[in-house]
């Protein structure tokens, strides 16, 4: 299973907020590059960087950040947040990111999110699901729609997408631990693709569980931030994992 920290990103600095509330956000760190640096230290290989900034105003605002972590690390970076466009997909992949993960687009513009799957391909496109109550939410989470996230796989498993992202909301930043149970069941449901959990992971014994449900990889923030998990557990998971 692979081990993904995240990088949420305002104003340029490194953030962490509780429900995708942005009045609940706290800053860590004064520089996304010296976070991923550190995670590079200790073993890290992936990373999940969020422009939140971008996902407010519909367009990249970050990407300064995330070229940044991409020209100076070898970490394999996803990135999201502000991706509408023809043009914001492509700075993102100029800027160096091996994966964009797009969510508010697949609802917005399913039309432009299937052109990008067919142009960029499966292995570079991640469907990002993320939900509360089980009801796709978009646009920094400021608005839930009445979609079934259920509903939602299946229409864009069924088109090519073999990466997902799903982040249970209600779980994000609360440390309260991940949605085994969801994770389950979407697996049961859609064995053929590669999901990652995102959300509520507080501790080494929540990641076990998730590599036994079968997750392909766990994405952790607040955990990290927090201590909750220290760098030095985090390496030793990885290096046995």
């Amino acid at each position: 299973m692979r081990i993904i920290p995240a990088i949420d990103i305002i104003n340029g600095k490194c953030v962490r907020l509780s429900q995708g509330d942005y009045s609940t956000q706290k800053v860590y760190n004064d520089s996304p590059l010296d976070m991923a640096k550190r995670f590079e230290a200790h073993g890290v290989k992936y990373l999940h960087v969020v422009d939140l900034d971008g996902a407010v105003a519909q367009k990249i605002i970050n990407w300064k950040s995330l070229e940044a972590i991409c020209l100076k690390t070898s970490l394999v970076v996803d990135f999201g947040g502000g991706v509408k466009t023809n043009e914001a997909i492509q700075t993102a992949f100029d800027c160096g990111a091996n994966q964009v993960t797009c969510g508010s687009i697949a609802i917005k513009d399913s039309a432009l999110f299937l052109t990008w799957l067919k142009k960029y391909g499966s292995q570079k496109i991640i469907l990002g699901a993320d939900t509360k109550k089980q009801k796709i939410a978009v646009n920094g989470w400021e608005e839930t729609t009445e979609v079934d996230l259920f509903y939602f796989l299946k229409k864009y498993i069924s088109e090519g997408v073999e990466n997902v992202i799903c982040t249970d909301i209600e779980k994000d930043g609360m440390l309260s631990g991940s949605s085994g149970n969801l994770y389950e069941e979407i697996i049961q449901k859609f064995p053929t693709i590669k999901l990652i959990a995102s959300g509520g992971v507080d501790g080494i014994d929540d990641l076990k569980q998730l590599k036994k449900i079968g997750l392909e990889g766990a994405i952790i923030g607040k955990a990290i931030y927090e201590n909750r998990i220290p760098l030095v557990e985090l390496e030793k998971f990885i290096i046995n994992n």
